[in-house]
């Protein structure tokens, strides 16, 4: 059956069909290799000299998500963070770039402490508004317009089309960080991005044993040539065993990703107007701010991810946090096991997160007992 006829469940349950030539394996061999042999006479025609970019390991999960998400040509990088600061770093000093005010907490400090320091200049707009992009561009200066949707922890959605439309008109490339998104719920580069950026450890991976992270892009270009060169010569790449696990999660993506969507809906449903909870954040609830282009734009669902703002402010969210069972107090997101976190105390001063918020990652647990779990919470914390 031809690729282009698959279902993109079906081309992530089967890692693209690939079978191993040598054993006829369904699961593909780790290569720990670091190096190939030459030719006789000193050439590669295998197309591999050195492991740190050119492992066989990466091919079938980068093949993969190039599938998925209708691209032109993936990389794995070591981490989220490797990924998105190489698109970065593939500018020219003095380049304008437009960010979101809410975004990844790692990378917005990166930005402020590193990117700067390299000679970009970075303005932190409020990307779900499209004025706001129209406004802050510099058309012939802004190089790079960086999109997050939803944007963590707010969850704040951003029109991809309009977006695109506004930075292309400048001469400006769009980036999307879709971790959240993800390919099962929103596919940016066919809404016009040029690039498409993962934390693979969230969803991709699923189980919270992967540290990975990815970019796709539309169509081969020197900047994406300056990209692929980065990763190569600054060394930001993952390890075999990594790219192994990350295909084997990738398997599971779909229904991991649509049990998250469904038991999300129904939590942000049941806690919104909830007596102990002052605000429920999630683009699935027709009150949220975002929730008209996320319902265009998000296929099929509108994510794992939601906030609640607990009432009674930091103290009570802190105590809520404190007396979940089934939830685990952790970072991170997009796996197996629903997180819940008080992000304020995590990202610090500066945060756009409420004194009051807490993060919630839903995994696969049964709906019901999540639920539960946090209602016992929020009575305790107000007993």
């Amino acid at each position: 059956m031809d690729i282009k006829n698959m279902k993109p469940e079906s081309i992530a349950a089967q890692g693209l069909g690939w079978i191993d030539d040598a054993t006829r394996a369904i699961s593909p061999p780790i290569h720990t290799a670091t190096t190939y042999l030459r030719d006789e006479d000193n050439q590669y025609r295998s197309g591999r000299i050195y492991s740190r970019d050119q492992n066989p390991t990466y091919d079938q999960a980068e093949a993969v998500l190039t599938a998925l998400e209708g691209g032109h040509q993936t990389l794995l990088f070591a981490s989220g963070m490797a990924a998105a600061t190489a698109v970065f770093q593939a500018l020219t000093p003095g380049d304008h770039v437009l960010a979101p005010k809410v975004m990844y907490w790692s990378l917005r400090n990166w930005l402020k402490n590193f990117a700067t320091h390299w000679g970009l200049q970075i303005d932190f707009i409020e990307m779900d508004s499209p004025a706001a992009v129209q406004a802050a561009i510099q058309p012939g200066k802004t190089k790079l317009v960086w999109i997050e949707t939803p944007a963590n922890p707010l969850w704040t959605i951003t029109d991809i089309e309009a977006t695109c439309r506004i930075a292309h008109a400048a001469g400006a490339l769009v980036a999307v960080d879709s971790t959240v998104g993800t390919p099962v719920l929103t596919q940016p580069l066919k809404r016009g991005a040029d690039i498409v950026m993962h934390a693979a450890t969230k969803y991709l991976n699923g189980h919270s044993d992967v540290i990975a992270g990815s970019l796709t892009v539309n169509a081969d270009s020197p900047f994406w040539q300056r990209i692929r060169s980065i990763r190569a010569q600054i060394g930001g790449v993952l390890g075999p065993f990594e790219a192994w696990l990350l295909t084997r999660g990738m398997r599971t993506l779909y229904p991991r990703v649509r049990t998250a969507c469904v038991s999300a809906q129904r939590i942000a449903e049941h806690f919104e107007g909830h007596p102990l909870v002052a605000e429920v954040l999630y683009p699935g609830l027709p009150s949220f701010a975002g929730h008209e282009v996320a319902a265009r734009q998000m296929i099929g669902g509108f994510g794992g991810m939601l906030s609640i703002r607990a009432k009674g402010g930091e103290a009570a969210a802190i105590a809520v946090a404190a007396n979940v069972q089934l939830w685990k107090r952790a970072t991170s997101l997009g796996g197996v096991e629903s997180l819940i976190e008080h992000r304020a105390s995590v990202e610090g001063s500066g945060t756009p997160a409420p004194a009051d918020l807490l993060r919630l990652s839903v995994g696969i647990e049964d709906v019901g007992d999540l639920i539960a779990d946090l209602d016992a919470a929020l009575k305790l914390a107000h007993a």
